[in-house]
């Protein structure tokens, strides 16, 4: 009985086995990298892309020169980018693992090289400069040392970081020039930082970004002013609260260049003293002047400032300028001490608007109109601002 028993639970056994289907395991995930590995003249304008097939990836690391790149994955998690084009003339070291379940997880190791560019492109010139502080109305102007024909490329490849968030836009002026500007003035005390990725951006055939450019700024007091040439008054406010009431006179408006504009104006530098030569003029021709002016602080490029002058018979009666504002000395004095380049001054009441390109009159602009010089937006039928894709 022992004996039949255990061919039994042999044969039990020998059964169970059989009955049993064999199970193919997965197939391991596949990882495409592409400018691909060993690559010695890859492409630079279009990043580097790591794709999982069958899986998905768990970690991706990528460096140059012994400094991480970075990069994200997308929703799903089987592509990972850079976030900015590669360096010309470099070499990338990539490490990318995908996984996938009941399957072995597959390594990817290698390198790749790009290729050195023909001619290149760099950041020749930024305003505010590093480390300024400015006015809230103060917009980021960056100038480029060679013409951009792909400005979308170039465009995508500025970043501007704020302490608080902000909403603004890029709107090119020449192939040589973008100007950022915010919806609505800068918060105040805040630092903005301005990083320009361009190492690797095609801005042209054969011309690329030779490096990266970075710079801060601070973003200071919010100081505003408004002029009213009808009542020959100028009002500074400071932070909210009024800092200084200044009686003042205004252009004479008996040509056109001795017109004041009225707008939105920028103070952009000032210097004391400062000579200013009446313009189309030579000396003995009726109106020629040429004088040296004190604590004149510039508001535009046709010839405007804010300045002393001691003709306080005409400040807060008459306007008899040649165009310029002017004031008691002491206080364009004190509106001198205390302006920062890109502090707002709004200008009301002549008979001549400030164009949006005189000096930096980009608050002329509606915020419309603006986001329209960007190469990255275009106008729909209905007048709209849509994205470019």
């Amino acid at each position: 009985m022992r004996r039949v028993a255990m061919l039994c639970v042999a044969f039990l056994l020998v059964c169970g086995c059989g009955s049993s289907p064999t199970e193919t395991p997965a197939p391991p995930p596949v990882v495409q990298v592409w400018p691909s590995f060993d690559a010695k003249r890859a492409r630079t304008d279009r990043g580097l892309v790591v794709k999982a097939h069958g899986g998905t990836l768990s970690q991706v690391l990528v460096y140059e020169g012994g400094e991480s790149v970075a990069g994200r994955l997308d929703e799903s998690r089987t592509t990972w980018r850079t976030d900015w084009t590669l360096k010309p003339a470099a070499e990338y070291t990539v490490t990318a693992t995908a996984a996938r379940a009941g399957a072995p997880a597959t390594v990817a190791m290698g390198r790749l090289r790009t290729r050195a560019p023909e001619e290149t492109f760099q950041v020749a010139a930024t305003a505010p400069l590093p480390g300024e502080t400015v006015g809230t109305g103060m917009p980021v102007i960056i100038d480029f040392d060679a013409p951009v024909e792909d400005k979308a490329a170039v465009e995508r490849a500025l970043e501007v970081r704020t302490a608080t968030p902000v909403e603004g836009a890029w709107r090119w002026t020449g192939d040589t020039r973008v100007i950022f500007r915010t919806r609505r003035f800068w918060a105040a005390r805040q630092q903005v930082t301005v990083t320009a990725h361009l190492a690797g951006v095609r801005a042209a055939d054969g011309r690329y970004g030779a490096t990266d450019s970075t710079f801060s700024f601070t973003v200071g007091r919010r100081q505003t002013s408004s002029i009213d040439t009808r009542t020959h008054q100028m009002l500074v406010h400071r932070d909210g609260a009024v800092a200084q009431r200044m009686a003042i006179s205004a252009g004479m408006a008996t040509t056109f260049e001795y017109t004041t504009t009225s707008g939105v104006h920028l103070t952009m530098d000032k210097g004391n003293p400062v000579r200013m030569v009446s313009p189309g003029r030579e000396k003995g021709d009726p109106g020629f002047y040429d004088m040296m002016i004190d604590h004149a602080v510039r508001i535009s490029n046709s010839g405007e400032y804010v300045h002393a002058k001691n003709n306080v018979w005409a400040q807060g009666r008459a306007n008899v300028s040649h165009g310029c504002i002017n004031s008691r000395p002491d206080q364009a004095a004190w509106f001198y001490d205390t302006s920062l380049r890109g502090d707002p001054i709004t200008i009301t009441g002549t008979g001549r608007e400030l164009e949006w390109d005189n000096g930096w009159g980009f608050w002329q602009l509606s915020w419309e109109k603006w986001r329209q010089g960007s190469a990255l937006a275009e106008t729909d039928a209905a007048g709209g601002w849509v994205p470019k894709r």
